[in-house]
């Protein structure tokens, strides 16, 4: 049978509307329902070849995180905790079940946050080029430093220096297509948003000390060359979270997903059928 089409969705939660993206499973119920979380400052486009290659017997959703691609920013208020809330309720809206969270960078620090809230209702984390970690003072700075900037000389700096620290050196000189994702991701958010998520980024909570109460399978993922995340901070996750696995992408930077697709499209599909 061929794959089933993605299909684009939009769904009224609180105080915002919600985009998202679907690739329905072949099955119904389906056997898992994975739900894609963007970093920042990006949207669920950056998930298209994970959609279009997840096992048939599986829903995959990208969702756009408040603020970002199509979904509305509300009150305009950022913080992880409230992305996660939202995501609680969308999943709640949609009566989805079997849900494993799949989130790189920001997203990370969303699927950990939910599972501070939600534990076992879901099913599997996959964690990639993220941490638990809060910003320490230095990070906090940066971050500020960064808005400063942004305010004053606007996005497009901001967008090549970017993608200069996220990338590989290998995805720098032969990955067009991965480059102009990013760089269209940031091109169509919004200043405001922008900045917002920064702050939000800035003041989210350290959520180390769940890490040992995480009882699903656990799958976390590095590039190689991804400048933005430690081996400290990928070690804490390694050493706090009972039923892990690791995997290193050794020609990726920070975006192994559209890095080496086809590589971490096998790896999440095998993970997914192990539980």
């Amino acid at each position: 049978m061929s794959k089933k089409e993605t299909k684009l969705g939009k769904i009224r939660i609180g105080d915002i509307s919600i985009s998202y993206m679907i690739r329905p499973s072949k099955v119904h119920p389906p056997e898992k329902t994975v739900i894609f979380l963007h970093g920042f400052p990006f949207n669920k486009n950056m998930w298209r070849a994970q959609l279009q290659q997840l096992d048939e017997q599986m829903t995959g959703i990208a969702v756009d995180i408040r603020g970002h691609g199509h979904s509305t920013r509300g009150h305009g208020f950022f913080s992880i905790d409230v992305f996660a809330k939202d995501l609680k309720e969308f999943i709640a809206h949609l009566n989805l079940g079997h849900v494993v969270l799949c989130g790189v960078s920001m997203g990370g620090y969303i699927a950990l946050r939910t599972y501070e809230l939600m534990g076992n209702e879901l099913k599997g984390l996959i964690l990639s080029d993220t941490h638990s970690l809060a910003d320490d003072n230095k990070g906090k700075q940066k971050r500020f430093d960064a808005i400063q900037a942004l305010l004053k000389y606007g996005k497009r700096p901001f967008s090549l220096g970017f993608i200069e620290t996220i990338f590989s050196k290998k995805t720098l000189a032969e990955n067009p297509e991965a480059i102009e994702i990013i760089k269209s991701s940031i091109r169509r958010n919004d200043l405001q948003n922008i900045c917002s998520t920064q702050l939000a980024l800035a003041a989210r909570t350290d959520t180390t000390a769940i890490l040992p109460t995480i009882e699903v399978p656990t799958l976390v993922i590095k590039g190689r060359e991804d400048k933005l995340v430690s081996e400290l901070q990928i070690n804490t996750l390694l050493n706090h979270i009972p039923q892990v696995k690791y995997l290193e992408f050794m020609e990726s930077g920070h975006l192994p997903n559209l890095e080496e697709p086809e590589r971490f499209n096998f790896e999440i599909n095998q993970f997914l059928q192990s539980f």
